[in-house]
């Protein structure tokens, strides 16, 4: 009879566990899908640009989590493009900016990328911009 019980209520907690398990999963993935950083744009066109004059290009973005935000490294994909980035910690609700220069030595289309790293998410986040030198 002892056994009876004790087989039930360990049988009643291993069903109570698999019921409980999805909501808590939802929750968890919910929150890791969200990211703490919004960008203003992750893409700029700079459209037509005159070859030889470095063009300034910014891309801002808030702290939209709870915690704050620290850039960690920022890497231009090409030795054409300088960057600079806030060194000090973003404070949820704040903003800041990444900004890149790209000198523009050869005619014709063009598309760079800025990677940006930071405590705040996994993977780093790639920003781009394009246009055409003249």
């Amino acid at each position: 009879m002892k056994t009876i019980k004790i087989t039930t209520l360990a049988l009643a907690l291993a069903l109570m566990s698999f019921t409980a398990a999805p909501s808590l999963k939802n929750a968890i993935s919910t929150e890791i899908g969200t990211s703490p950083i919004s960008w203003k744009s992750e893409m700029i066109d700079l459209g037509e640009i005159p070859q030889g004059k470095p063009k300034a290009i910014e891309f801002e973005f808030k702290n939209t989590g709870k915690t704050a935000v620290l850039i960690t490294n920022v890497k231009a994909s090409c030795g054409c493009t300088a960057t600079d980035y806030t060194k000090t910690a973003i404070q949820p609700g704040a903003t800041a900016k990444v900004s890149a220069t790209f000198n523009a030595a050869a005619k014709g289309p063009f598309t760079k990328t800025v990677t940006v790293t930071t405590n705040a998410e996994e993977a780093p986040k790639v920003l781009s911009f394009k246009g055409t030198v003249l």
